[in-house]
């Protein structure tokens, strides 16, 4: 598929049929997502492949909030960072997370990104347990990981509208040259 038909079909897809995805495909995407750049080629993002689904029930349940849809992804893959080697750990996990979702959709998939990093597990306490806190209590994370994202995939069990026709004009300014 080329890049062009990847950014037009690319949506947030919440619906998946239960037809699972094989791991082959899962680590092609990984291996995908392990290109994308980072800050002084530092490649700190790391995936954790979820594939089975006591794991994404309880994924669905690291917020009161948004997070609900996962126990009906066939797989998830968390974004995460060693971030011992760079401050910039979260922007290239954001990075590695977009292309990770286009290598989603290059393999016939749809996905969703839900955050982790800084998310309350209740909304209406946003000072309380966290939603990485809450996951490290059931998948082993090394310490010096932080965790950015996770990415609910599998076969979309609907196609999505297209995206609506939209005037972008006032989000571009151009500095021409004389």
């Amino acid at each position: 598929m080329e890049l062009k038909e990847v950014l037009k079909t690319r949506r947030s897809v919440r619906r998946f049929s239960p037809t699972e995805v094989s791991r082959e495909i899962l680590l092609n995407i990984v291996n995908q997502a392990l290109t994308a750049p980072s800050s002084r080629n530092m490649r700190t993002t790391r995936f954790i492949i979820v594939d089975d689904k006591p794991t994404l029930e309880k994924l669905a349940k690291m917020r009161d909030y948004g997070s609900e849809f996962m126990k009906d992804a066939t797989a998830a893959i968390i974004v995460a960072a060693d971030t011992t080697k760079t401050d910039l750990w979260r922007e290239n996990c954001a990075i590695s997370a977009t292309i990770l979702q286009l290598a989603v959709v290059d393999a016939g998939l749809a996905s969703c990104w839900v955050h982790i990093g800084g998310r309350p597990r209740l909304k209406d306490n946003p000072e309380g347990e966290q939603a990485e806190e809450y996951i490290r209590t059931f998948i082993d994370i090394p310490a010096d990981w932080s965790l950015e994202c996770a990415i609910a995939l599998g076969y979309s069990d609907y196609t999505p509208k297209p995206l609506p026709e939209h005037d972008d004009s006032g989000s571009i300014i151009w500095h021409t040259r004389e």
